[in-house]
């Protein structure tokens, strides 16, 4: 049942939710934003606080905070708990809300292929508290190593495996040689953390697959450079606590293993009474709707795509966000009375990833390009893109602090048990 005021809700303030209420400017509607942290994420940033490279209040802001100027935007902080497009209502903790449009952008999570008992050997990386327990774990292990005088549990506890080669998996790989050969090494007296090992497992037979042979071969070079080991082709058979073993018969001891290899569409998905791909991934219109319900969008990981192009959209956040002001304009033009829907086009700017300290791989228009211009590129565009005047302070700085000192200042262990 409709109200008075047409309403829009939204489901999640990630890239796409957020700027769909950045850009949604019509008003004579109300947009209700739900989200089940208080917080939006830059999540490109994550692996920087599961590293100990930045602590968590510097990639994240309260999502009020940043729509306090918008006061036809309410914030929700709550569980979506079903979605019924039929009646046109949504389940949020037990109390049913309605809509007249529903703009789904509820983020991906870890998907581990069929096997969910492997996340509680090998956490992934999606929320702040994910980045929270691995630098827990990671921190912890070498302090144990510290404690032990058995030099095999020693060789165990500073043994970090990091499962896929994807962007993720090639940021924390880099990230964490960077901490145990540069920072930790001045911090312990009974081991040496330089020693540590720090293994990228990929199952298809090139890291960054996603970029051309040449920049995953720059990749490979420069985290060889900062003495990572690299298994390509390899899969992973099983995980339990400490121990990983692959297709191969080999079996690897380590203190920890990082999973980032798999990304899964939100289960709500399926309860948006339509087709969706193998990864749960909606497959939306070409107006980024819901076939059925032309008064449902999906943006984001959830959604799947082949533009007009003939080009994927690629979960990725630049792809989020165009997508979210794209439907933005597409309602304000419904309710103004211009209901004609043009297709989503996504406007690729560019690739990169992230290696280390002056080593990075780009991909902008044309142009590929590695190692330290790519490294300041992809500085630039993450400080650009930032919420917050405050954060982008607080990171340049920590950033500056790190490239000059070779500390990281967030290397503080919380939430152990008493």
């Amino acid at each position: 049942m409709g109200v008075t005021r047409p309403r829009i809700l939204v489901l999640g303030a990630g890239f796409g939710g957020l700027t769909f209420c950045q850009a949604f400017r019509h008003p004579a509607a109300d947009v209700i934003v739900v989200d089940r942290q208080n917080h939006h994420l830059f999540q490109p940033l994550l692996y920087q606080v599961a590293t100990a490279g930045l602590s968590a209040p510097e990639i994240a802001q309260p999502i009020r905070s940043i729509l306090r100027d918008r006061p036809n935007v309410s914030v929700r902080l709550g569980h979506v708990e079903d979605i019924r497009p039929n009646e046109k209502v949504v389940v949020i903790e037990g109390t049913t809300v309605s809509y007249d449009y529903l703009v789904f952008g509820l983020g991906g999570r870890t998907s581990y292929f069929g096997h969910p008992e492997w996340e509680q050997f090998a956490p992934g990386l999606k929320s702040l508290e994910d980045a929270q327990r691995i630098r827990r774990e990671i921190l912890l292990a070498f302090e144990q190593a510290e404690n032990t005088d058995d030099p095999e549990e020693q060789r165990r506890l500073m043994t970090v495996v990091v499962v896929g080669g994807g962007p993720t998996g090639v940021e924390l790989a880099g990230a964490f040689a960077e901490l145990t050969r540069h920072v930790l090494r001045r911090d312990f007296r009974r081991i040496d953390p330089t020693q540590a090992r720090v293994i990228l497992v990929e199952g298809s037979a090139r890291i960054l697959n996603q970029f051309s042979e040449a920049l995953s071969m720059s990749a490979e070079e420069q985290l060889a450079a900062l003495g990572v080991e690299i298994h390509c082709q390899v899969k992973v058979q099983e995980i339990t606590r400490g121990r990983v073993t692959f297709s191969t018969g080999e079996t690897l001891e380590a203190g920890n293993i990082i999973w980032a290899a798999g990304v899964a569409a939100s289960p709500l998905t399926t309860r948006l009474d339509t087709l969706t791909d193998r990864a749960g991934r909606v497959l939306v219109n070409p107006d980024l709707s819901v076939p059925g319900h032309p008064e449902v969008f999906v943006i984001g990981d959830a959604a799947s795509l082949t533009d007009s192009k003939g080009q994927p959209v690629p979960g990725v956040s630049p792809a989020a966000m165009q997508a979210g002001r794209h439907v933005a304009r597409l309602i304000e033009d419904e309710l103004e009375g211009r209901p004609h829907r043009v297709p989503f086009d996504y406007w690729d700017k560019g690739s990169m990833a992230t290696i280390g300290r002056s080593a990075a791989v780009a991909k902008i228009g044309g142009l590929e390009f590695s190692g330290y211009p790519a490294w300041l590129a992809w500085l630039l565009i993450h400080l650009v893109f930032l919420i917050g005047f405050r954060n982008r302070i607080a990171v340049l700085w920590q950033w500056f602090y790190s490239y000059v000192t070779y500390k990281r200042g967030a290397r503080i262990i919380t939430g152990l048990k008493s």
